[in-house]
């Protein structure tokens, strides 16, 4: 299969760390320019990588050899130039959340839809072979019915000017971390999640949402707690109740490539733990973007993105009433 030719917009943090070394290193992927709104800056990352620097987002998208975008932008930019890259006949890979509306997100997905193109989330902790695995204990019962998931995703406190902290860059906890439990419980309960209640905190000094925490129920009812923050400890963990044990699965959003993932299983004979081989979840969504266009599969989870941007927007108004 001929590598997808990628094109870069943006110098973020997540790119330069993580998604270019990985871009760079997979045989299914090229990636061809890098732009950003300043020529020097794009410059350095272009010859890091050995491509070609663009100035300005725009003459990205001009460029007849890349055949896809990936948007590492702040949020509050998302919506924009993924609209722009689909508009150009891009294909789209974006960082999370798409949006922060839903109407929105399914405006870009339907857009994408229409024009033969993939739009995809970059969600990248579900590529990673540890949650197959869960959903196979939980679908043969290896705790009985399941009753209850507590999830959460928590990190410490960013330095004053980031991103995160910046209203109209799309900041706050929810938008940055809250995403990740959320979408777990869709990954492992299905899509027929509802929200019936919700806090958000500001910490002092800050103008976003710092942390908080929401209550989701399935058909079958099934209860889901999910909590985030910015100023936190690290926590990166889900843990599923089930009628007959218990199932914890630690470093579950953001596993080092080397890391021996180990799922614990405690039932009334015992406590078990799984130690599965590590796996990359990076290169794994690289390789699933790169798969989906050059199969022409359409946009991997459509469906379930737009269903998280439904839920998480239910969370914030939610939070915004108490």
């Amino acid at each position: 299969m001929e590598p997808l030719r990628v094109g870069v917009a943006g110098c973020a943090s997540i790119a330069l760390r993580r998604m270019l070394p990985a871009m760079a290193a997979a045989p299914r992927t090229e990636v061809v320019a890098i732009a950003s709104r300043d020529g020097r800056r794009a410059e350095r990352a272009a010859r890091a990588f050995g491509c070609r620097p663009v100035t300005g987002y725009a003459a990205l998208l001009e460029l007849a050899e890349v055949e896809a975008v990936y948007v590492p932008l702040p949020l509050a930019l998302h919506a924009e130039w993924t609209e722009a890259a689909l508009r150009a006949g891009k294909h789209v890979l974006v960082e999370k959340p798409m949006t922060t509306d839903p109407a929105r997100t399914r405006e870009l997905l339907d857009l994408a839809r229409r024009g033969g193109l993939v739009l995809m989330e970059n969600v990248m902790f579900v590529h990673h072979r540890q949650h197959a695995v869960v959903r196979d204990l939980l679908d043969g019962g290896a705790i009985g019915e399941v009753r209850s998931l507590h999830a959460a995703f928590t990190v410490p406190e960013r330095p004053d000017g980031d991103i995160r902290y910046e209203r109209a860059l799309g900041g706050g906890a929810l938008w940055d971390v809250g995403v990740y439990p959320v979408r777990a419980a869709l990954h492992l309960l299905g899509p027929e999640l509802e929200v019936v209640g919700a806090h958000q905190r500001v910490a002092p000094g800050r103008v976003v949402d710092t942390s908080g925490a929401a209550l989701l129920r399935s058909p079958k009812g099934v209860g889901v707690q999910v909590a985030y923050g910015l100023e936190n400890f690290y926590t990166a963990t889900y843990t599923v109740n089930g009628s007959e044990g218990r199932l914890t699965l630690d470093m579950a959003f953001t596993p080092p490539a080397d890391r021996v993932p180990v799922i614990r299983v405690e039932r009334p004979s015992g406590v078990e733990e799984m130690r599965l081989a590590p796996d990359d979840q990076v290169a794994n969504t690289v390789a699933a973007f790169a798969e989906a266009v050059r199969t022409g599969a359409g946009s991997p989870d459509a469906e379930v993105c737009l269903r998280q941007a439904v839920l998480l927007d239910a969370i914030r108004r939610r939070a915004a009433r108490q």
